[in-house]
């Protein structure tokens, strides 16, 4: 996962009235009253604990990392676990587009009232290297001072087992979904060729149809112990990447000539640096901003009220743009990542390319962020070629999932708000929305903001009593959306 990026975490993350005061029916076996289901719901948390705890150390201690991990191993040892509860074997499919890179899928049979849901969850992490620091060996689960430490023990595995946990346990219970729920556990979401969600939905879209879909992507925030703040992402910025190349005719460094391709590039560079992309508001920026004005006072609050109302003045602008968290939030950003250039020390460089990676607001065209970005490099020599993702668009900000989500929150979290956000950074989710379906990162795992930046550092830990309140949280979610 690719975090929301942001300069105070909980506040950045504040409260919009969503939907205050809603009725929410659970979904039982067959029609069970509301308070078979409440029991029911109770006993499951107690029940699925040590199998979720079994499911999480059984991810976490499989390297599924792109150099020398295997995600082919994690999806096997999933299916077999599937299999045991009571899946059949065509309910399970494994996907490996190349080898090391497995995918599962599998579909949990409903009464097809309604359109399947879609779960996903990615099983590769971030590389990690016991000498940058880590404590302990970040490929095995360690429990320290209430938390488990380990790389993926949130970033994804966390989810990754809470939805098998509680798809095996609904599966015993007897329960029949009034829709099919598929689940997609994939590899190549923080590195790799794209042989995961992305290939899944570009090669099998049947399989992965849905009405809509969770997956990670919100944050739920704890300040001083208690819980804040959960948030809901309903967007991210579409992913490009452009190489900008220049080209001149070399020679010996002795005699310098006015064609120089480090310095055509470079004064290019420079004007992108200048430019600023015209400021947008979004349906989920202006509750973002809503939320951040509750929380502020002076000229700061009036401003994010005004960005909130969706017609900020240049003024208005001027002031948030100068924070790079408001900035982002507000435009299409595109900086300079990577240069390469010459070819000898005593030679005369004969090209230089630099690459530019753009984060394009999900309301926004690229193809005519490419014009501006092309124009505002302002040299026609200059070689273009963009690599973008497909553009994903905004989810309903509306409807069951945010309904769902904010009943259950009140009910289990009561000192938390909740709020819909868009992510400056990127999930698998715009790769399913790109093809029609609405994706909602949703997390229960609330944190305080200093565990959630270990998250792609080192020594990333979850809270062990806050993973088992999550997926209970995710466990009556499904509960909730599938009746």
């Amino acid at each position: 996962m690719s975090p929301i990026i942001r300069r105070d975490r909980w506040v950045s993350l504040a409260a919009v009235g969503l939907v205050a005061a809603l009725s929410v029916t659970a979904c039982g076996s067959g029609g069970s009253s509301k308070k078979d289901s409440a029991a029911a719901s109770g006993a499951t948390a107690q029940d699925n604990t040590t199998l979720f705890h079994d499911i999480y150390k059984e991810l976490v201690n499989t390297d599924t990392s792109h150099s020398t991990g295997s995600t082919t191993i994690a999806a096997n040892a999933v299916k077999k676990r599937l299999l045991d509860a009571g899946f059949a074997d065509s309910d399970i499919q494994i996907f490996e587009p190349v080898p090391r890179k497995g995918n599962l899928v599998l579909r949990f049979t409903g009464s097809g009232q309604r359109k399947p849901l879609l779960l996903m969850a990615h099983l590769d992490v971030v590389e990690a290297k016991r000498a940058d620091g880590w404590q302990t060996d970040p490929y095995q689960l360690t429990e320290q001072d209430g938390f488990y430490v380990a790389r993926g023990s949130v970033d994804d595995k966390a989810m990754a087992a809470a939805w098998v946990a509680n798809l095996i346990l609904l599966k015993r219970q007897g329960f029949r979904p009034t829709r099919d729920i598929v689940l997609a556990l994939t590899a190549d979401e923080e590195a790799g060729d794209n042989d995961g969600a992305q290939w899944l939905l570009a090669n099998k879209p049947d399989l992965m149809a849905a009405e809509y879909g969770l997956n990670e992507g919100g944050d739920s925030i704890l300040v001083d112990g208690k819980p804040a703040m959960q948030a809901v992402q309903v967007a991210e910025k579409i992913y490009a990447v452009y190489t900008v190349e220049a080209k001149s005719k070399g020679g010996h460094s002795s005699v310098p000539t006015p064609d120089n391709a480090i310095y055509s590039l470079t004064a290019a560079l420079n004007r992108l640096a200048a430019y600023r992309f015209p400021a947008s508001v979004s349906p989920a920026t202006r509750d973002y901003f809503s939320g951040l004005a509750a929380k502020h006072t002076g000229q700061l609050a009036d401003d994010l009220r005004a960005a909130a109302a969706g017609n900020p003045s240049p003024d208005v602008l001027d002031r948030l743009s100068a924070d790079p968290v408001y900035n982002a939030q507000l435009r299409t950003t595109c900086v300079a990542t990577m240069l390469k250039a010459g070819e000898a020390e005593n030679a005369l460089p004969q090209s230089a390319q630099a690459t530019v990676n753009c984060r394009i607001l999900p309301q926004e065209d690229p193809a005519d962020i490419e014009r501006q970005l092309r124009a505002t490099l302002a040299d026609n020599a200059l070689t273009v070629t963009p690599d973008v993702q497909a553009a994903g668009g905004i989810s309903p900000v509306d409807g069951d999932v945010l309904t769902a989500v904010t009943a259950l929150t009140k009910e289990m979290f009561p000192t938390s708000a909740v709020s819909t956000v868009m992510s400056t950074g990127a999930t698998d989710s715009s790769y399913a929305r790109a093809k029609g379906i609405p994706m909602y990162g949703i997390s229960g795992l609330y944190m305080e903001t200093s565990d959630s930046e270990r998250q792609h550092g080192v020594n990333e830990r979850a809270p062990i009593a806050g993973l088992d309140t999550s997926r209970d949280f995710l466990y009556r979610l499904l509960e909730q959306l599938c009746g």
